[in-house]
């Protein structure tokens, strides 16, 4: 299965430019994959100054954001988990939006919040699920979840092959973790970080691209730059995540004691 990442320097607000920096990265790299990664909140921005700005960025399901994701999915053969504020029922959740071809399969609402997150989106109320879609197992999760090995250990025990993670990563250690996430439950992950700078009203967020693909055996299989946009797609066998054995005795699942985990 081909695997990758779009990593990408979105302007705050500006969903028409930043749609067409993706398209240009599709178009430049002639990409043609089976799952494809986005960043979080790819569309929008990251640096909001009120809950009104929030919701003024925001979409339901189907509107034009939906409606670019399945070009892109559509340009590249690929399955696209792309970042985007979903309103519902007058909430607004920072969410993902899984999309194959013209439809979305899913929609993962981020669970764990970060920073001033916390102010504008409502945590995430569903649980974490795993999506099969042509012969793949995907989990996904976003940002700052990597943060909680509950989140990688959950989608591994639900099935997941291959989690799809995008990210506005601010701090330096999500890459280095996100080795030990991917060996700990011998998982695929995909995480799609975006680069640049936005400073809005008190708040000022580098973001420290270095976008990652990482194999099951925690091995790094592709790394994108700290400091400009990126596109890479790796050829990768999911079928070795099913196999949770790290030698004749040991199974990272099997052997899991829940009974004295407290």
């Amino acid at each position: 299965m081909k695997i990758g990442y779009i990593q990408t320097s979105p302007a705050y607000g500006d969903k028409e430019r930043n749609f067409q920096h993706v398209m240009d990265l599709v178009k430049e790299h002639a990409i043609k994959a089976d799952l494809i990664v986005l960043p979080e909140l790819f569309a929008t921005g990251y640096a909001f100054t009120s809950r009104l700005e929030v919701h003024e960025l925001g979409e339901m399901p189907g509107e034009e954001t939906t409606r670019f994701i399945s070009r892109v999915s559509l340009e590249t053969g690929a399955i696209i988990v792309a970042g985007f504020i979903e309103l519902h029922c007058e909430q607004a959740y920072n969410a993902a939006m899984i999309v194959d071809g013209g439809r979305v399969v899913g929609i993962y609402r981020k669970i764990h919040l970060f920073n001033k997150e916390k102010r504008w989106f409502t945590p995430g109320d569903k649980p974490f699920e795993v999506y099969d879609i042509r012969g793949a197992r995907i989990g996904v999760m976003i940002c700052f979840d990597w943060m909680f090995p509950e989140a990688a250990r959950s989608l591994a025990l639900l099935g997941a092959e291959v989690i799809a993670h995008p990210a506005n990563l601010v701090m330096p250690y999500c890459q280095k973790a996100m080795v030990t996430r991917c060996l700990e439950n011998r998982v695929f992950a995909i995480t799609a970080n975006r680069i640049g700078t936005e400073k809005r009203g008190d708040d000022m967020f580098t973001f420290t691209g270095g976008s990652q693909i990482t194999a099951f055996n925690g091995d790094v299989l592709a790394s994108a730059p700290v400091d400009r946009m990126d596109v890479s797609v790796v050829d990768v066998d999911l079928l070795a995540a099913r196999d949770k054995k790290i030698n004749e005795y040991n199974d990272v699942i099997a052997d899991r004691r829940p009974s004295v985990y407290k």
